[in-house]
């Protein structure tokens, strides 16, 4: 199947999140949509919508979208149905799920590496969160991937919304938070061009064994 044999008609993450409501899974909003409600609004249109999940839990999320028929894609804009070709599932972290009535693509699984109660990034497996560090709330309740995560994504091929949601984030983090963003972009991206947003921060000295991995701030006493 193509990607283009279907429309992309996707839910809003209200959406997702009512039909997640309940389950045993952590799951997240993803990419744009989770700077969006980091933010606290909605600033641009969304195409699709991301959502991340510990990879193997991806049927119990599925089951969750029961009305959904899920494709991986395999290059060159051609996708791959996942109930024939479970395989597919090892070579790429997207899911699509494909509303077949409305011939619409609604939302884009990813399925993320986890070791046990933490997640790990696909970029450099050093950088580990636990679930409750690496997912925020938004006002409504909604689950969503923390930005600092987002940007790092987004950093490797930034185009310009991409630019515009660091623009939009690195007025609301505090210091701790932008030494995080840029301690993680020295270790994936070094030299990267946002690097230049993040210079003055101060630095903290690495905790051994944790390079790249997130420590919380102290608690105040």
């Amino acid at each position: 199947m193509r990607w283009d044999d279907a429309d992309w008609q996707a839910w809003r993450p209200a959406e997702a999140a009512e039909r997640l409501r309940g389950i045993d899974v952590p799951w997240c909003v993803a990419a744009g949509w989770s700077i969006d409600l980091f933010v606290g609004r909605e600033r641009r249109d969304h195409e699709d919508l991301e959502i991340a999940i510990p990879a193997h839990r991806f049927d119990d999320v599925a089951a969750a979208f029961g009305d959904l028929e899920w494709y991986a894609p395999t290059g060159d804009e051609q996708l791959a149905a996942v109930a024939e070709d479970r395989g597919r599932l090892r070579k790429t972290h997207q899911t699509w799920g494909l509303d077949i009535p409305a011939k619409a693509w609604r939302i884009d699984v990813f399925r993320e590496p986890t070791d046990g109660d933490a997640w790990v990034c696909r970029r450099d497996e050093r950088i580990r969160l636990r679930y409750d560090e690496l997912i925020e709330r938004s006002a409504t309740g909604i689950p969503f991937v923390r930005p600092e995560v987002a940007l790092l994504f987004k950093a490797k091929a930034a185009r310009p919304k991409d630019e515009d949601d660091l623009a939009a984030v690195l007025p609301l983090l505090d210091a701790t938070r932008r030494r995080l963003l840029r301690d993680w972009l020295e270790l994936v991206h070094p030299g990267h061009t946002w690097l230049a947003h993040l210079v003055g921060v101060p630095g903290t000295p690495p905790v051994p064994g944790t390079s790249g991995r997130y420590q919380p701030p102290p608690s105040p006493a």
